[in-house]
């Protein structure tokens, strides 16, 4: 079990004052002008943890590079709005921090400049975590450390059931059935009408080989299939469609769920209960001996297009932030993987219980890698079919031709 997060969040700002070391910005085309003194700076880390660890990140950054930083937090629904709005009326930050799908969408509108100006290379980075970042060719955003999704079961109740942690579909269906008696569910997992619920249904759409261009496939039927039989047969709530990931990890708590799927963020939750006993392990697939195809998570660093000092002085403080010592002081606070392949295999290393979210990195995938900026519509429409399906409204075959319909892809 790795040490709790909120400790290592108390730890990270001296770490980082000492360690983090940025390559001098390359100016942007066209400016010869010295750095901003400060800048703006914009992200939705607006829970009390993840605020606090951003912010010890930005503190360390703005003494290392002696630029001010001037942050702004919105709730994560506002975000895009408020992006897309700053960007038609280019009045966005000097860096922006804004969840990886909506890197497309956004840089489309011409408002982010090729973080290649400023000396930032992707070298090193998982190549999935690169291809979030890439629009048409050019790469306008990297993210220090990203997220993912996994299995996290009750240690107690799996040995008192006698059940093993499962790897494949069929082990997770017969584990999920032995595991729900008594009022309680085999597994929870949340799949809201929205990019939460695609998100979370991803795994087993992208491991059983279907692909988002074509929600209809066979291969998309059978994994939609799968998960509504879970909620058919009883193993999972039927509250599912209305529980976020939050309410998931509520019900694992709480002792209500023996398993759950959710996310490395939920862990510094989990470590606070001392009686909850809890191990990891990546997310089940369709056969044994294949990887899980899990989506990236996670926030990618943009220098949006303001003026000439103030995209330089965006850029150096963004190089200090994409540093490794930085990456590993972020990963190990808010219980994120560093975008680097060796700082992760260090992290994995260093921390047990992220190592199931380090495995599944080297596999995930970009949301927006196939479809870009087309992503928000046809992940919308496979969130309806998703509750179409779990809710008996239609079946698996039919929601899926109705979102292969509406997503016009």
């Amino acid at each position: 079990m790795s040490l709790p997060r909120r400790a290592l969040i108390l730890a990270a700002s001296a770490a980082l004052l000492a360690a983090c070391s940025p390559s001098p910005a390359t100016p942007s085309p066209g400016s010869g002008a010295a750095p901003a003194s400060s800048i703006t700076e914009l992200d939705y880390y607006a829970d009390e943890q993840g605020s606090a660890a951003w912010q010890k990140i930005l503190d360390a950054c703005a003494s290392q590079t002696g630029i001010k930083i001037q942050r702004q937090t919105v709730p994560t629904a506002q975000m895009l709005p408020k992006v897309l709005q700053g960007a038609s009326s280019k009045t966005l930050p000097d860096l922006l921090f804004t969840d990886n799908p909506t890197l497309q969408q956004v840089a489309a509108t011409g408002a982010l400049t090729p973080l290649d100006g400023y000396g930032i290379t992707t070298d090193g980075y998982y190549p999935s975590i690169v291809k979030a970042g890439t629009y048409q060719g050019k790469v306008y955003g990297v993210a220090p450390g990203v997220n993912g999704l996994a299995l996290i079961y009750n240690k107690d109740l799996l040995a008192a059931a006698g059940v093993e942690a499962p790897k494949t579909w069929d082990e997770l269906k017969a584990a999920a059935a032995k595991l729900t008696k008594d009022g309680k569910y085999g597994l929870a997992f949340s799949a809201i009408p929205s990019e939460e619920g695609t998100w979370q249904f991803l795994p087993f759409f992208w491991s059983n080989g279907a692909e988002l261009s074509q929600l209809d496939s066979a291969q998309s039927v059978k994994a939609l299939q799968f998960v509504t039989d879970l909620v058919n047969a009883g193993s999972a709530s039927k509250s599912v469609v209305t529980w976020n990931q939050n309410d998931v990890a509520d019900q694992f708590v709480a002792g209500n769920a023996a398993m759950m799927v959710n996310g490395s963020w939920n862990l510094a939750r989990l470590d606070e209960q001392k009686s909850l006993h809890y191990g990891v392990v990546p997310i089940p697939v369709p056969q044994a001996g294949a990887k899980p195809v899990v989506a990236l998570g996670g926030e990618v660093g943009t220098v949006p297009v303001t003026s000439g000092p103030a995209q330089q002085a965006a850029g150096k403080v963004l190089s200090c932030i994409l540093s490794e010592p930085t990456m590993l002081e972020w990963s190990k606070a808010h219980a994120y993987i560093p975008s680097k392949t060796a700082a992760a295999t260090k992290f994995g290393a260093e921390q047990p219980a992220m190592q199931a979210f380090v495995d599944e990195v080297g596999t995930a995938r970009s949301r927006t890698t196939e479809l870009g900026e087309k992503y928000p519509k046809v992940s919308q429409a496979l969130a309806d079919a998703l509750q179409a399906a779990l809710t008996g409204k239609q079946p698996a075959d039919q929601a899926l031709k109705a979102a292969q319909q509406a997503s016009g892809s």
